[in-house]
């Protein structure tokens, strides 16, 4: 080599000797938790009081001990369930790194009926709710809480076009998740054709619909099924209904929330309902 001359990449530090100007990678935003779980101080010590199903109660190792962890802890002691000190990272693993505080609690996963079972088991006249695009898990859960309410045998709901029961759903519908019975389907519409077949009578929720909800009979064995805020039911769900009604709206709105709209409608079932056994104990 000639003196002077470098050698070509002489000098240069050696990859692995360079520090990486990469900066580490963020977790991913779109990755879902591990398990259905509660995070937060304030959101685990609401759900442990609503007595939500759990499986068990996690404290991050050295996470600093305020008065709604100590209240977790003595709820959780309470309800008999494991509590157990963890590092933190495997919270993290858990939560999908979403912002925690240092405690989850663990759900439990809901068990959903069978769909031939609810046809059989339904009180007479049966009273049943579907509900076709129910999305979101917070208007899920008012629907489960006003279902509950107005005494509906089942719930029923699409696997791919509803929320699912989470921790959400449980805390919004006030515990009315544990004790409603709600089935998911495969085929909404064929589910509807079998109720049709056992003497259901299918009852849907339109806007554009002639008829009032308070102008048809609703006494018998009946289910109300009720589409997403905006799109509605869909063509096929519609059209498998044996008819279809609307909510007398008064104001400058044209609609009303999928809850609240299911309130209006499971309740005037349950006005015309108690005005015969009314009639029939005189």
């Amino acid at each position: 080599m000639k003196p002077g001359v470098k050698r070509k990449g002489a000098g240069k530090p050696r990859r692995d000797d360079r520090k990486s100007d990469r900066r580490p990678p963020r977790p991913s935003r779109n990755k879902k938790p591990s398990e259905d779980v509660v995070t937060g101080r304030n959101s685990v010590v609401e759900a442990l009081r609503a007595k939500i199903p759990a499986k068990e109660l996690l404290i991050a190792e050295r996470a600093e001990i305020d008065e709604r962890i100590t209240e977790s802890i003595r709820l959780a002691k309470n309800q008999n369930l494991p509590i157990k000190e963890v590092p933190k990272s495997k919270i993290d693993g858990i939560t999908a790194s979403a912002v925690h505080q240092g405690i989850v609690l663990v759900i439990k996963p809901f068990q959903y009926k069978e769909f031939a079972q609810i046809l059989n088991k339904a009180k007479k006249p049966g009273l049943i709710i579907g509900m076709d695009g129910v999305t979101d898990p917070h208007n899920f859960g008012a629907c489960l809480r006003v279902a509950d309410g107005a005494g509906v045998n089942a719930v029923v709901v699409p696997k791919d076009r509803s929320a699912s029961i989470n921790a959400t759903v449980s805390k919004v519908s006030s515990g009315a998740s544990e004790v409603m019975p709600v089935i998911t389907v495969t085929n909404l519409v064929r589910s509807m054709k079998e109720m049709q077949e056992a003497g259901v009578w299918l009852i849907g929720t339109d806007d554009e619909a002639q008829k009032s909800i308070y102008d048809i009979d609703l006494k018998g064995s009946i289910a109300i099924v009720m589409g997403a805020e905006g799109e509605g039911m869909r063509r096929l769900t519609r059209e498998t209904c044996d008819e279809l009604v609307r909510i007398p709206m008064q104001g400058v709105v044209s609609s009303l929330n999928v809850s609240v709209a299911s309130g209006v409608c499971l309740y005037e079932a349950l006005r015309q309902r108690q005005a015969v056994q009314v009639k029939n104990t005189k």
